[in-house]
This record gives structure tokens, C-alpha cells and sequence, in this order.
């Protein structure tokens, strides 16, 4: 696995100190992290196939955390994000927890609470990873199949029997059989109700959009 795969705390923080502080931490327990002094500076490097956590302070000069969390939402990063706030931050922190950040710590933050997050954090994004790449292989898999599977497939799902498939397409119920057995083979599914629930989690999957709860 080389750095660009290997997962990442991205530490954004105009405060020097708390920044280094945390990625210290955050490295000391094997953990890859990047420290930057201002949202611009992070969206400026930040590739989203890269995976990892954002740990994103909620009052920052140049671009607020809040700011740059609507920003990704925009560009539809599903990131998990932890948010930094300062006793006065409250309603801001809460904010960000409405568009989508997935904690807030408190500062001073106690640094196994901090790590605690972040681990959940790290372990969330490599569901949501596995689960988007899982989707886009089915979608792939679909895609491959010939246009009379496709017909087969969309009656299937219609709750259609094979006789009733076989009259409406004008073919034999055997023909039908072969094509259900070829579909399923293909998409490397071995039952309709397999396939019906994997098809039923590829639509529940689907992002739509964030922070309007």
C-alpha cells in the first residue's frame, strides 16, 4: 500500500501549536497524519480518493471550519469529520454536526477521547469506501449485460415468473431459465433474493444531499 492509499488524519488548524500538538498525537499511535494552517491550504492539497479523517477547528481566519465542511459537502466528500470548538463554539459545533460532522471535541480535548474519535472516524470511511466500491462493481456488472438479459433482469425484478417472462418475450420458459442463470453468474450473485436485496441496498446507497436534516 503506498501513502496515497494509506489512510490519513488531515489536521486543519490555524493554531500552530494545536495543530503540530495533534498530529504528534496522532502519529505517535502509527497513524499517518498531515497538518494545515488554513482550509485553503488544505483544499488546495486535498484529493478525495485519498482516504482518512478530517479533524477541522471550527473558527479559523481565512475560511471557517464550518465553511470548508459546506465546501466539501458541495463536492460531495464524504470525509467523516470531527470538529474542534472552543467553549464559546457550542452552537457552531452543533451546526456542524447537522451538516453532516460525525463528533465534536472540545478543547482542551482530552487526547484519548480525541484518538477514540479518530479511530472511529478512520474505521467509518473505510465502510463507506467499501460499500461505494462494492456498488460501483455491481453497477459495472449490470452494465456487461447483454440488452435480452437486461429485459429478463427488469421483468425479474417486476415479480414476473419465468412462464410469464417466457410469453411476454416470446421465447421459451428453458430460454428464460438460461438467461436468469447467465444474469446471476455474470452480476456473481447466486439467488434472486440476493439479487433483489443487493439491488435494493445499491438504491439505498445512492448519496443524496447532506446537511438538511
Amino acid at each position: 500500500m503506498n501513502n496515497m492509499q494509506k489512510e490519513t488524519v488531515f489536521i486543519v488548524d490555524d493554531d500552530a501549536a494545536v495543530c503540530d500538538s495533534i498530529q504528534e498525537l496522532v502519529e505517535s499511535v502509527g497513524l499517518q497524519a498531515e497538518g494545515y494552517a488554513s482550509a485553503p491550504a488544505f483544499l488546495d492539497a486535498f484529493q478525495p480518493s485519498r482516504p482518512g479523517c478530517l479533524v477541522l477547528d471550527v473558527r479559523m481566519a481565512e475560511m471557517s471550519g464550518l465553511a470548508l465542511q459546506q465546501k466539501l459537502n458541495e463536492l460531495e466528500v464524504n470525509m467523516p469529520v470531527i470538529i474542534l470548538t472552543g467553549h464559546g463554539d457550542i452552537p457552531m459545533a452543533v451546526q456542524a454536526m447537522k451538516a453532516g460532522a460525525v463528533d465534536f471535541i472540545q478543547k482542551p480535548y482530552r487526547e484519548q477521547a480525541l484518538l477514540d474519535s479518530i479511530n472511529a472516524a478512520l474505521a467509518l470511511d473505510a465502510a463507506t469506501r467499501h460499500s461505494s466500491n462494492a456498488t460501483d462493481d455491481l453497477e459495472q456488472r449490470l452494465a456487461a449485460l447483454t440488452e435480452r438479459e437486461q429485459e429478463v433482469l427488469n421483468q425479474i425484478l417486476s415479480g414476473s415468473t419465468s412462464k410469464e417472462i417466457a410469453r411476454m418475450l416470446a421465447v421459451s420458459p428453458r430460454t428464460v431459465e438460461t438467461h436468469r442463470h447467465n444474469l446471476l453468474r455474470k452480476l456473481g450473485i447466486g439467488t434472486v433474493k440476493e439479487l433483489m436485496r443487493s439491488l435494493s441496498s445499491q438504491v439505498r446507497r445512492r448519496p443524496g444531499p447532506r446537511g438538511n436534516h
